[in-house]
């Protein structure tokens, strides 16, 4: 007899049991929501999968081939399955390989054939591999590497393949779909240790190490200076920028991120090896870099002691002819007068061009004179103006040139120059100058730097701190262009710093200057300009997001074809010469008070 308040009870149970919520697993959280098995792809959910085994290897395999794959920038799987096999089983097939391989060889030499160096070839791995597995150096293992590619559609997928097609197969390395195995070859290259494809290709221990695909790239020379520590392998960055095919670099990256600080480390340590460094800074932040090493620091605006007269000529070369110089520091002045005057229009351009070669002439500076005596009678901005106001229609130019000669610019513009590059260290500070005459001293003080270095051969580094100043106008950028084109024939090598990357490519002239540096450092970006970074130097997913994330002095230091995550370091010396944190410097200067 069943009692009514158990009868009620149970009848309670069985609704909560209808009406209790199923639980939700993890599995229920990744699973996609949809799986569609095709005989060439997979769809999950939205996204498309492929799978690929490996199927044929060359005769030789170079460390880590596997890389590039691991490096590319889009989403894959790679699965390496490694079977061991016994020794006596392949010893065994090895004797009576080998016994028909040379069966084969001796009955070719009877019949008078000639050599196969295949067969020869052959003869002689086998008689290696016997006597390596016979002496338990080496062991023989089947390999299985089956990837799987990603895409949000079947172009996309499309492509990837043939990138990873063209990655392995330029390495002689070939590759197959698992057609109508899809699901197999999925399950083969998730993290179940599932081998359900079972491809293998006899492998033994040699070759098979050189599949490991994290290889850490590695910059360390006999020679040069040290850049930092690898942060793949705290190794050292040991570089020569003298020993690539030019010794120009770029540096890239957000004020605070320690640009000027790894610059001025690199000017330290090479100038220890007798490289003479010349610095244009419009911060006057290397003042105090100057002063350390016993250099030469030039105070550059309108009230300053120091002059650059923009008519100075470089002193020509043995191999020079004195008309190629003439002519090429009018084209130069010619570019500087349209900064100066505001533009000019075509016939004012004609008329430049023929008041400068008449205001050397008028000093007997001619092709014909000699160079020696040049520097004598070099002119000044107001003997420009007196040719100007001998010929016809330059009333317009007149007016605009006389701000120069006798107006608020005449202090700077209208002296001798009275600068000596006697110094292994020469900064040129044009924090002083006004703003909107920074890209006119900019270009004077590059083209005085340019004629000093075509006068003597000598190493060199030129530092130009914040190139954008003066890639605001297409004569400077031309003229920036051209010293990094040129530089490397006069033993220069031309660093140019800058804090935008979009800012620096506005010019025509600011990739070309990228591509004519062998050298690039990428240090901390902002997340407005990081795309455009990573399109401009071909970056990963991973290099993107380093350059994001990473601490002040850390970033990628790219030397031709290599490239690594660097830290710039200093030792405690170092640091106190080329700080430019305020706290720092003030620190030191307390330090030097008491002192005294």
């Amino acid at each position: 007899m069943q009692l009514p308040f158990l009868k009620k009870k149970k009848e309670k149970t069985t609704l909560e049991l209808e009406f209790k919520p199923e639980e939700i697993l993890i599995k229920d959280i990744v699973a996609p929501p949809s799986v569609e098995i095709s005989q060439n792809y997979l769809k999950l959910g939205e996204r498309f999968s492929k799978t690929f085994f490996i199927f044929s290897y060359p005769r030789y395999l170079s460390t880590g081939w596997m890389s590039p794959v691991i490096n590319l920038s889009h989403p894959l799987d790679i699965a390496f399955h490694i079977h061991p096999i016994d020794s006596r089983t392949i010893l065994k097939q090895l004797r009576k390989k080998i016994t028909e391989v040379e069966a084969e060889l001796i009955e070719r030499k009877e019949k008078g054939l000639i050599r196969d160096p295949i067969l020869e070839t052959a003869y002689k791995d086998i008689e290696g591999l016997r006597d390596a597995l016979q002496t338990a150096s080496e062991r023989v293992f089947r390999l299985g590497v089956y990837i799987t590619i990603y895409g949000d559609t079947k172009k996309e997928l499309r492509d990837v393949e043939t990138k990873l097609r063209s990655i392995l197969e330029s390495r002689l390395i070939y590759l197959k779909p698992t057609y109508l195995r899809e699901k197999q070859g999925f399950l083969s290259t998730a993290p179940y240790g599932l081998d359900q494809i079972l491809v293998h290709i006899p492998m033994n221990t040699d070759p098979l190490s050189s599949i490991f695909p994290f290889v850490s790239p590695d910059l360390s020379a006999n020679e040069g200076v040290l850049c930092g520590i690898n942060k793949h392998n705290n190794s050292l960055v040991l570089f020569d920028r003298f020993t690539l095919e030019n010794a120009n670099s770029v540096c890239f990256a957000k004020a605070g991120s320690g640009k000027s600080y790894a610059l001025k480390l690199e000017v330290l340590r090479y100038l220890m090896q007798d490289v003479s460094c010349i610095i244009i800074d419009p911060e006057n932040e290397y003042q105090f870099l100057a002063d350390a090493v016993a250099g030469s620091f030039f105070n550059i605006s309108l009230t300053s002691a120091h002059h650059l007269n923009p008519f100075d000529l470089p002193k020509p070369r043995e191999d020079e002819k004195t008309e190629n110089v003439l002519r090429s520091n009018v084209i130069n002045l010619v570019g500087l007068m349209r900064i100066m005057l505001g533009g000019l229009s075509p016939e004012e351009d004609a008329i430049i061009d023929r008041a400068l070669s008449e205001t050397y002439a008028a000093k007997d500076i001619t092709p014909d004179s000699d160079p020696s005596t040049w520097p004598e009678k070099i002119p000044l901005m107001s003997d420009f103006q007196t040719v100007l106001e001998g010929m016809e229609g330059t009333e317009s130019l007149i007016e605009r040139v006389r701000k120069f000669t006798t107006g608020s610019f005449a202090p700077f513009f209208n002296n001798p120059s009275n600068i000596q590059m006697d110094k292994d260290l020469l900064v040129f500070g044009i924090r002083d100058m006004e703003d909107e005459l920074r890209p006119i001293a900019m270009f004077i003080v590059l083209r005085y730097i340019w004629n000093q270095v075509r006068s003597s051969l000598r190493k060199r580094i030129l530092l130009v701190d914040e190139a954008w100043w003066i890639m605001q106008t297409e004569e400077g950028a031309s003229f920036l262009f051209g010293i990094c084109k040129r530089a490397r024939k006069y033993w220069l090598g031309v660093s140019t710093i800058t804090q935008d990357v979009s800012d620096f490519m506005k010019s025509d002239y600011g990739k070309p200057i990228i591509t004519n540096s062998s050298l690039q450092l990428l240090m901390k970006q902002s997340p407005a300009t990081i795309d455009f970074v990573q399109k401009t130097f071909n970056l990963t997913e991973g290099e993107k997001y380093l350059l994001l994330e990473c601490d002040v002095g850390e970033g990628i230091f790219i030397a031709g074809q290599k490239r690594v995550a660097i830290k710039v370091i200093a030792s405690y010396a170092e640091d106190q010469i080329i700080t430019s944190s305020p706290e720092e410097v003030k620190k030191i200067k307390e330090a030097k008070k008491r002192l005294r």
